[in-house]
């Protein structure tokens, strides 16, 4: 089975995090998002891959590059100028992908549904599409999928009381490449409110929903990105929620509950809690930042925005 992984998003809800890399790029307690998608689709037998790339792509490619380290074999689509969408993206890319059905991959939610059980749940259906669904608990925040009781889609609602009793989905579908034939070859198209809503009120059968209990860890704001560190780093057990490559801390500063990404340089007796700091931000010696993510822009200036997290209260 070939895979094909959406990378090319804005990441606006993340930002300033995708000012620095592309929201796959970002790593989670010490590890890029989309190496860890690459190593668990590998982990299941999926292990030739199409990334799309359109916002700051030489962050993703630096992380990946054809994916012989991950025992992957990775190509790029690449979407220029403009963003072609979860259904422009895939119909640009259905030509290198040359597989008839694929699986699509968000790439900013880490999971671990069983990928055989969805795949072979879609065989037996007949359907174009087979999205991967929990039970939406978290109905004020998600939106939802709605379900008949055959398990076809019967449409989608917007996050708040509609979503009730809702299913989420977590990110991972399997498709077969005719779905996206309506959308001509580089132009920008939605599969859900767009390809999927119609093909739910012209062809009901096509479009269904297999509902499992697999775990999901979202990183699509920077709260969900905090919390997903935290939860992959011991539940927050360690001071460190994540340390990239190259960094140093001097032995007399103080970091707690933090994220370091890479090439980061905390001087001497500065202190770092609860912050998040980007790639190569230098902490000045004696400097001390709370709650705010640590950005150095292009001309080597230094930012801190204020970090709002709702967190529990230490014990």
């Amino acid at each position: 089975m070939k895979a094909m992984v959406l990378a090319a998003g804005l990441g606006t809800r993340l930002r300033p995090l995708t000012d620095v890399r592309a929201k796959p790029a970002i790593p989670v307690a010490g590890e890029p998002i989309i190496r860890r998608i690459i190593t668990w689709l590998v982990s299941q037998g999926v292990d030739d891959l199409v990334l799309n790339l359109h916002h700051r792509p030489q962050t993703l490619t630096a992380v990946v590059g054809d994916g012989t380290d991950l025992a992957a074999r990775v190509r790029y689509s690449w979407e220029q100028p403009r963003l072609l969408g979860s259904a422009g993206g895939p119909r640009l890319a259905r030509p290198m992908l040359g597989a008839d059905t694929f699986l699509i991959v968000n790439g900013d939610t880490l999971t671990d549904v069983d990928l055989a059980r969805l795949a072979d749940a879609h065989a037996a259906s007949g359907a174009l599409a087979t999205l991967a669904l929990v039970p939406n608990r978290e109905f004020t925040r998600y939106g939802g999928v709605l379900l008949d009781a055959g398990h076809r889609v019967a449409g989608f609602a917007r996050r708040g009381p509609s979503s009730e009793g809702s299913y989420h989905y977590i990110g991972v579908q399997i498709v077969d490449g005719t779905v996206f034939d309506s959308v001509p070859p580089g132009a920008p198209a939605s599969s859900i409110g767009g390809v999927y809503d119609a093909l739910i009120a012209s062809r009901p059968d096509t479009v269904r929903g297999l509902v499992c209990d697999a775990e999901f860890w979202d990183v699509g704001t920077v709260e969900d990105y905090w919390r997903t560190s935290a939860v992959l780093m011991a539940k927050g057990s360690a001071a460190i929620f994540g340390s990239g490559r190259g960094g140093r801390v001097d032995a007399s500063a103080r970091v707690t509950r933090s994220i370091l990404w890479d090439d980061v340089v905390v001087e001497a007796d500065a202190v770092v809690d609860e912050c998040i700091v980007t790639d190569g931000v230098r902490v000045a010696a004696g400097s001390s930042y709370r709650r705010v993510v640590l950005v150095v822009d292009e001309a080597e200036q230094l930012h801190a925005s204020p970090l709002n997290l709702n967190l529990e209260p230490r014990t």
